[in-house]
């Protein structure tokens, strides 16, 4: 059950991240147009930069989930990998414990800021006059599913650990190997290619 829901999860943060990535591509092709008519015809698009940066915001806040589901965030690691399975299966989980604490707070301050935007109708001081609750939905609401997906991770690695499930927790929430980083980088291709001269020497 919880696999089936951490496979569903990690689904949704990775359309989410095709989607951001699309916003983002279809803005720089924006702010290129921009750039390019006020050089040669003396005319702007207004409110490029704007939008530009609605959209980094929001996709920024929806790719979160996908790092935590990829375990793609940057960590220092030097002392871990000389650690031992169990000493780094608790550091993993008092690190998930932390990040949670860290994310329900700021999601809890978005939350307030866009609460304060619908009451005061709140506009941005631009030539667009963009109410701000639109862009801010999708910034709040890329942190509300990072919380929600990051409290289901730590519940998942919980339920691990009790079980002593050390493989498991590493999968969910530990450091990626060297092999796990090629992998990802290559789609597989080099490691298999490794591992195939291996299997061929070996023969």
């Amino acid at each position: 059950m919880l696999a089936k829901i951490h496979t569903f999860l990690e689904k949704i943060s990775t359309w989410s991240v095709w989607c951001g990535g699309g916003a983002l591509l279809l803005c720089a092709i924006m702010v290129t147009l921009d750039v390019t008519a006020r050089k040669i015809f003396n005319v702007t698009l207004s409110g490029s930069d704007e939008i530009t940066g609605y959209v980094f915001a929001a996709s920024t806040t929806w790719a979160y989930s996908y790092c935590l589901f990829n375990r793609a965030n940057v960590r220092i690691d030097a002392l871990y990998n000389r650690l031992g399975p169990w000493p780094r299966a608790i550091l993993d989980l008092v690190g998930l414990f932390l990040l949670l604490l860290y994310i329900g707070v700021l999601a809890s301050k978005a939350i307030v800021v866009y609460q304060e935007t619908l009451e005061f109708n709140a506009t941005a001081q631009t030539t667009l006059a963009t109410p701000l609750w639109i862009p801010q939905i999708f910034w709040v609401s890329g942190l509300v599913f990072f919380f929600l997906s990051l409290l289901f991770v730590t519940i998942y690695t919980t339920v691990a650990v009790i079980k002593r499930d050390l493989p498991l927790v590493s999968r969910l929430a530990g450091v990626r190997t060297v092999e796990e980083e090629l992998e990802q980088e290559t789609h597989g291709t080099v490691v298999v290619t490794a591992r195939a001269s291996a299997e061929a020497e070996g023969r």
